[in-house]
């Protein structure tokens, strides 16, 4: 077994500290709050495919609650492809205000 130094590093060395940089640089692109993210997206893009966004809030009704219950009974009647992906779209939103609220929270105890 002879003695490498960081100066002559071996192959499997050097191998394996290519993926751990690797690792170190994607790191930030597969956290939970990135794939929420881009599942949030994905699912607006959905939404968008599916219905006309735009004509909905159009021929709804101007006041709070009209306009409530006008959106309820709109989720209520359209296709379980538009339910299922407006439930993953609050979901995932939900889910990235908590983990901003949290790294928000964490950031301002450190000041």
């Amino acid at each position: 077994m002879t003695n490498n130094t960081m100066t002559n590093p071996s192959p499997i060395e050097q191998a394996v500290l290519r993926r751990v940089r690797r690792v170190h640089r994607l790191r930030p692109f597969v956290s939970a709050g990135a794939l929420a993210a881009v599942v949030a997206v994905l699912a607006l893009y959905g939404i968008g495919r599916e219905v006309w966004v735009a004509r909905v809030f159009e021929n709804s009704p101007q006041d709070v609650v009209g306009r409530f219950w006008y959106l309820v009974y709109a989720f209520e009647h359209t296709r379980f492809v538009v339910q299922a992906l407006v439930a993953v779209t609050l979901t995932s939103t939900i889910y990235l205000a908590r983990i901003t609220a949290e790294r928000i929270s964490r950031v301002l105890s450190f000041a």
